[in-house]
């Protein structure tokens, strides 16, 4: 009968709705891409799916409630490269262990960056943006989704790259940092390419460069960092979707296979297109772990130039 069990657990699960934590503020990149996710397993999997907004501690509020709850299926974390990767190489003490305490299901896009600024700033290009902050030193401010993202470690490589005096104003998840820079009260900020492109496009904000090592087609007249006199600039921002490390394998199984035939749907696909996501074909376990360890390779490295240690 108990050797029966795990079969059976999986073939009902599952039976009651299931949490989705989101581990910044609503309205966010994060939590865009999160409620995507969360309406496609609702459906393929004919359970309600709650999102929940826990923010704070640049993720580390929203990764310990995931990594403690249950692991039995009905908490799944919307995590980003970050809390995977950033926050490990920048606290010596964190509230969880991403290799300890979870198992990462799903890779569901790798975004680059937009570089944009309020139109109050006098800078077309970056070169411009760059002389103007010279001029000004310790004057402009840039947001980001809190200290120690990708986000602010963006802002903080360019400017050690670029020589410029910028003041970092931290917020609580990329939202509230998009509203202070659309209203004027910061004058850059270094965005992912789906909550930039809709400002961008309308004259809200203007972009100055892009993070990727080639154009976007979405934006193919923006330059990027790159080619505007940065070689070594390079940024991108991956998201996928977790659970705690115990969780059995065969409910495992079944939550990876639903987020697998999520990135083999084309109108889902087509859904993370139009938000500015660009989506990944599923990826095998190793295939997973082998693209996390890359991009923990290549932060360390970066963290270890800049010197940067949050504790």
């Amino acid at each position: 009968m108990l050797a029966a069990a795990p079969p059976a657990r999986a073939a009902d699960y599952p039976t009651r709705p299931i949490r989705l934590i989101v581990p910044y503020a609503a309205g966010g990149p994060t939590d865009v891409l999160g409620r995507l996710v969360g309406e496609y397993l609702g459906r393929d999997l004919k359970q309600v799916v709650v999102v929940e907004n826990k923010a704070g501690a640049q993720g580390a509020i929203g990764a310990e409630a995931a990594a403690r709850s249950d692991p039995d299926g009905y908490t799944l974390f919307v995590t980003a490269a970050s809390i995977f990767v950033l926050n490990p190489l920048l606290y010596k003490k964190l509230p969880y262990d991403p290799a300890k305490d979870f198992r990462l299901l799903a890779v569901v896009t790798d975004s680059p960056m937009i570089m944009e600024v309020h139109p109050s700033v006098p800078a077309k290009t970056i070169a411009e943006f760059v002389a103007y902050a010279r001029q000004n030193p310790g004057k402009l401010n840039f947001g980001s989704a809190g200290t120690g993202g990708t986000v602010h470690l963006a802002g903080e490589m360019f400017k050690q790259m670029a020589g410029v005096d910028l003041v970092h104003v931290p917020y609580k998840g990329a939202g509230p940092a998009l509203t202070d820079l659309l209203s004027g009260n910061i004058q850059l900020m270094f965005d992912t390419l789906g909550t930039a492109l809709p400002p961008v496009r309308s004259g809200m904000l203007r972009a100055l460069g892009v993070s990727s090592t080639e154009r976007i087609a979405d934006l193919p007249d923006l330059p990027t960092i790159a080619e505007s006199g940065y070689p070594d600039y390079s940024v991108s921002v991956w998201y996928g979707i977790a659970a705690p490390s115990k969780l059995p394998d065969d409910v495992a199984d079944k939550v990876k296979a639903s987020l697998d035939r999520a990135l083999n749907d084309e109108a889902f696909r087509a859904s993370l297109v139009k938000i500015g996501f660009p989506p990944l074909r599923p990826k095998s376990q190793a295939e997973i772990d082998t693209f996390v360890n890359a991009d923990r390779a290549r932060w360390a490295q970066v963290v270890m130039t800049l010197n940067i240690s949050l504790d």
